[in-house]
């Protein structure tokens, strides 16, 4: 089945994010002066403003902030509806927002805030792999 939901547009100052996910490793920027990682990716660190900055391979590894149960969506995601999405407190620091896998949006009171998830990818086509989000055990 041919993948029907939005994907990114691809920027040059982007290529690593996507060529990290080819082979499924979650790349970050990360500012070489103030050795923070910030999400999205961007030309200037939103911290201090430097234009220092590198990929690091990030661990896949974080907790859920938060998330909220869609009931309502447009495209490809409304053959998906109900679905979570959810704010993911990256290992490495920043936030990444995604849908959530591994959840019944039936059930949300389940949905454990502070949980534990892993970082997975879908193949759209051969160059392009979009980041997800799953819960795992502790």
């Amino acid at each position: 089945m041919a993948y029907n939901k939005p994907v990114p547009r691809k920027g040059q100052h982007h290529e690593p994010f996507w060529e990290g996910a080819k082979q499924g490793k979650l790349m970050v920027p990360r500012c070489n002066d103030c050795g923070r990682v910030h999400w999205y990716p961007r030309l200037i660190c939103p911290y201090c403003h430097s234009m220092n900055l590198r990929w690091d391979e990030a661990s896949g590894e974080g907790r859920l902030y938060t998330y909220a149960v869609q009931h309502r969506a447009f495209g490809g995601w409304g053959e998906e509806a109900p679905y979570v999405t959810g704010f993911i407190d990256l290992a490495e620091g920043d936030r990444m927002m995604t849908v959530l896998r591994g959840v019944d949006a039936s059930k949300p009171d389940e949905i454990q805030i502070g949980c534990k998830v892993r970082v997975e990818f879908e193949k759209v086509d051969d160059e392009t792999y979009i980041p997800f989000w799953r819960v795992v055990e502790e």
